[in-house]
């Protein structure tokens, strides 16, 4: 059945609120951050061996430090698990360092990295043709912009269609497709699909999934940074990068669905300045509700190496 038209108007209204909606999720991903090197509170320390209290909020250290002060292991609520390592750089690049830890992460959780990597795959393909069909509704929506700060607001509506024009807004839609453009929102929805642009911020939605990349502010934060999260049904994947040289990425994998091993939740926190060495913190947890001890890996690393 073809969707009508107000349902695909009520599909833009709640595209537009998808950023809001994601932020706020309690069972699915949170956007966080870390501040970036140009606050006070910027510069990352050189470390030679790990700092591991007994316990720091919810977490409690297993044993000693090992491997000469470079990993220690603490234990979570509910048998969450959290790993603190000091990482030499060495020759590789900071990005095949995480993606280790990462393919090891995914590991925990493999049923949850197969459904992402296949809805990933879907969407990709779709990619350059929705790039293509919004550059064209760009040029459209500048002459049909350019028309309505000359002219009064007009709105007219007839069978499958609505056309609004008023300055500085622009709202069409007929038949299976739709297009509304506000300062600093742009919408183009095709039958179930839809591609929203706010800000620094773009987001690719269908029934099943969502997909959302760009740069802009996390909440609690006052730098940019760039942010990407892909959702399917009930699982998402959240990554962040704060600017500058030093490192401070956040990556996590998140399932409402246990794995067979009962992990909904694992990922990484990694700090350290430029050239290294960084601290990473690694996190498993079968809970729904795994920001505490997240939170409580972040101050681990936190610790060790600052802000």
């Amino acid at each position: 059945m073809r969707p009508t038209l107000p349902s695909r108007l009520a599909l833009l209204a709640s595209c537009v609120g998808a950023v809001t909606l994601i932020a706020a999720c309690d069972d699915g991903v949170r956007i966080s951050s870390t501040r970036s090197s140009t606050e006070a509170k910027g510069v990352l320390k050189v470390i030679d061996a790990l700092q591991c209290p007994d316990t720091l909020g919810s977490l409690t250290r297993k044993g000693s430090a090992q491997a000469d002060g470079t990993v220690c292991t603490y234990a979570g609520p509910r048998g969450a698990e959290v790993s603190l390592h000091l990482v030499q750089l060495g020759d590789d690049p900071i990005d095949t360092v995480l993606k280790r830890f990462e393919t090891l992460l995914s590991q925990s959780m493999p049923r949850t990295t197969a459904q992402l990597a296949a809805a990933a795959a879907q969407s990709d393909a779709e990619v350059a043709r929705a790039d293509a069909e919004a550059a064209r509704a760009d040029a459209e929506a500048a002459r049909a912009d350019a028309t309505a700060q000359a002219a009064s607001a007009e709105t007219t509506s007839s069978g499958d269609s609505a056309h609004i024009s008023a300055p500085g807004m622009q709202i069409d839609a007929e038949g299976d497709r739709a297009r509304v453009s506000l300062p600093g929102i742009q919408v183009d929805a095709d039958g179930d699909k839809a591609n929203v642009r706010i800000g620094g911020f773009t987001i690719r939605a269908d029934d099943s999934q969502a997909r959302i990349s760009g740069t802009g502010r996390a909440p609690g934060s006052s730098t940019e940074e760039a942010v990407s999260i892909h959702a399917v049904d009930n699982a998402a994947e959240f990554r962040s990068s704060a600017p500058g040289e030093a490192t401070r990425q956040t990556w996590r994998l998140n399932d409402n669905s246990p794995s067979d091993a009962g992990w909904r939740m694992v990922g990484y926190e990694a700090r350290g300045p430029r050239g290294g060495p960084i601290v990473v913190a690694t996190v498993r947890v079968r809970e729904r509700r795994s920001d505490d001890v997240f939170d409580n890996a972040k101050d681990l690393v936190a610790l060790n190496v600052g802000e």
